[in-house]
This record gives structure tokens, sequence and C-alpha cells, in this order.
């Protein structure tokens, strides 16, 4: 990336503003709160990609929660998933004391959540649910359904509030339409 030109050359189309996933969020913590109904949650965040989502979905929700952070990747620096699951980075606590909410930004293969889910289900937390921000279901390769989608999408390469392309584009307020020719 050279230049602020080249950055915003790759940006195609904004597919879902800021102001519609504040609005998600919103929906997403009342259910969250629905669902535990004032007993404390553990929030984890899906690193890197879901860390913007979990800052905002915590402020969403109004049941005490804690927060922890797991690194599971299988896209390197490409726009196509190796089919390799790995977790660089696991969760301090200790889930059988919670209730677990895996806080992911997109579901596509369904194989890196399939695997954290399978993880933690042998942990055997007090209850798991699976939050995304983003599901993809015509990528699924694996049988996985996420409890909770904020937003269902094509077959698109996305971007922006978190998503990233070589580690850049997390920072923007949106969701965006990747452009693999510009």
């Amino acid at each position: 990336m050279n230049s602020i030109q080249d950055f915003n050359s790759k940006i195609k189309r904004v597919v879902i503003s800021k102001e519609e996933i504040a609005e998600a969020i919103q929906k997403a913590g009342k259910e969250i709160d629905r669902i535990y109904d004032g007993r404390p949650i553990l929030l984890v965040s899906i690193l890197k990609g879901a860390f913007v989502f979990m800052a905002d979905l915590c402020r969403a929700v109004s049941v005490p929660c804690e927060i922890g952070f797991m690194c599971a990747k299988s896209y390197y620096s490409g726009t196509v998933s190796s089919g390799v699951v790995q977790i660089t980075m696991d969760l301090e606590q200790d889930v059988s004391q919670y209730h677990v909410v895996i806080v992911e930004d997109i579901v596509d293969t369904g194989r890196t959540l399939n695997d954290v889910v399978e993880l933690l289900k042998g942990r055997n937390p007090l209850s798991l649910h699976v939050f995304t921000l983003l599901d993809k279901p015509s990528r699924r390769v694996v049988d996985f359904k996420a409890d909770y989608s904020l937003f269902t999408i094509p077959d698109l390469f996305v971007i922006g509030y978190g998503l990233d392309c070589g580690e850049y584009y997390r920072n923007l307020p949106y969701i965006a339409e990747y452009d693999n020719q510009a």
C-alpha cells in the first residue's frame, strides 16, 4: 500500500453502513441480555477481525460481562481461506466457570469457528452461544450455523469494521466490498 489513493481505490462499495451496524449491535445486545437474564457472561473475541465488533457489543449488553481473546486464523495474508485453522492465542480463563458468548466477525467456510466451538465445548462451559457480525452461508464447507448473525451477505470479499485484507482496512467504520481488480 503506497498511498491513501491506493488504499481508497480498493473500496468498491459500502455494503453495510455504520448506522446499520450500530442498530444491529443494539438488537444483538438486547438478545444477549434476554438469553442470560442477569447472569454474568464471558465474551470471547476471535482476533483480530472481531475486536471492533466486540468493543461495541460489550457496551450494548447490560448483563455483567468479562472479556477474553483468542486468535484463530485461516486466511494469513490472502483473500482465500487456507483451509487450515490455527489457534495462535488461547484464552486465559477457565471457561467451565462461564456462560460463553463467542464474538466473531464473519462465518465464511465455517472451519475456524467450528474448530473454536469444539475446542471450547470440550472445556465444559456453563453455556455457549456464537454471535457473528456477518454470515456468508454460500461459502460454507462444514455444517456450522451461528446462534445469532447480525447480517447475511452474498459471496463477496468484505473489509472494514475489523475485517481486513493484508491487515489493512480494519479501521473503516462500515463494511465494504473489496475490489480485487482496482
